[in-house]
């Protein structure tokens, strides 16, 4: 029997379902290591890869995953039927968002994207509207997500709800100016805590009422003080402003890949999976069925109903050969102007220099 080992990222709901999954697989040996959250970007894909028979990754790390040809191509393994069924299955653009020159590079195994954090004790209702978080912010309550690369993320998710992107000057420069204002609002304390940290800040103290953009984690979601809310728009008929995140599994270049493996992997994609174990396992499934299912909602708190408008309009980050290089130094350049109350225009035509100093000529964004 083969025996394969797997990489995922240390957090319940990132490990647990597919420890879980593994251990009960007939015919198939498969152990999962785990690194940080941050570890996606501590170590180049092509070595994980090396190292690995399946990789959970992001879909920014898609082009540099083709450049290193290092993952397998689904179109290899599974049948177009198969694939096309996935693809339709899939909350919003979770498996598009791993199709690159032409072909698909992971199973969109994990669905999430940046949805309102807020606590029920301290507001009768979630804010729609920046205009509402705007007029909260001015009592404190409010906290940004600016560690790592949420600045750009967060920035890009602003962005999107007034219409545009960071290359489209007249949004960007209205996004800015939004940006600022919480920013200069947003407790200083928490400004170097990842989404992880943020949701356990809330958790466990009553500081801070909302957070307007945060990566949704299901697992805080029943029991305690926290729920979760759509992101905000500009306008009650207007986009929805969030940039997807989630996770998919690769398979490695060098993986000896059997009939178990695949039917292993087409399992967790299942209908049966996605509603049933991995909700189960603390997973947060990445199919429209389990986001509507009433029994999957009722046990974990309302998260996938009250945020599915959000993560089914969500956009996608840059996935080129280099878009992760551009969204650690896109964010230090978006704090650095944060802090120094800067203007939209020089951090904006510093953010489109970045972009095409990062960005291979011609190459797919």
């Amino acid at each position: 029997m083969t025996a394969y080992r797997g990489l995922t990222w240390d957090h319940p709901r990132g490990y647990k379902a597919l420890e879980a999954a593994a251990a009960q697989a007939r015919d198939l040996s498969l152990t999962w290591d785990r690194h940080s959250l941050e570890g996606f970007e501590e170590r180049p894909i092509g070595e994980q890869c090396a190292l690995y028979d399946l990789v959970v990754l992001d879909h920014p790390h898609v082009g540099e995953a083709v450049a290193a040809d290092c993952l397998r191509p689904l179109e290899e393994l599974f049948s177009a039927e198969e694939i096309a069924g996935w693809r339709d299955k899939a909350m919003g653009r979770s498996m598009v968002s791993y199709h690159y020159a032409g072909q698909h590079w992971a199973l969109p195994q994990d669905a999430a994207t940046q949805v309102m954090a807020w606590r029920r004790d301290r507001l009768d209702a979630p804010p729609v509207l920046w205009d509402e978080v705007v007029r909260l912010s001015e009592t404190g309550v409010v906290a940004m997500s600016l560690s790592g690369p949420h600045a750009a993320l967060t920035f890009q998710s602003i962005c999107a709800a007034h219409g545009g992107t960071f290359r489209n000057r007249p949004e960007a420069r209205e996004a800015w100016d939004l940006l600022s204002k919480l920013a200069t609002k947003s407790p200083h304390a928490l400004r170097s805590l990842n989404p992880i940290g943020i949701l356990e800040h809330m958790s466990r103290n009553d500081d801070v009422a909302v957070c307007p953009l945060v990566y949704g984690y299901v697992n805080y979601a029943p029991g305690g003080p926290l729920s979760f809310a759509d992101a905000p728009r500009v306008t009650a008929d207007g986009p929805v402003g969030s940039i997807l995140g989630g996770t998919g599994i690769g398979v490695s270049r060098w993986c000896k890949v059997t009939p178990q493996l695949l039917d292993h992997l087409s399992w967790l994609m299942s209908d049966a999976a996605q509603r049933g174990f991995i909700p189960e396992h603390e997973g947060q499934p990445a199919l429209k069925s389990a986001w509507r299912d009433p029994a999957v909602n009722a046990r974990w708190g309302g998260f996938y109903a009250d945020t599915y408008a959000t993560l089914d309009g969500a956009s996608l980050r840059p996935r080129h050969d280099g878009a992760i290089a551009f969204q650690t130094a896109a964010s230090q350049r978006i704090r650095m102007g944060l802090d120094a109350g800067e203007p939209a225009d020089p951090v904006l035509g510093d953010l489109q220099a970045l972009f095409e100093r990062h960005r291979p000529a011609s190459a797919e964004i």
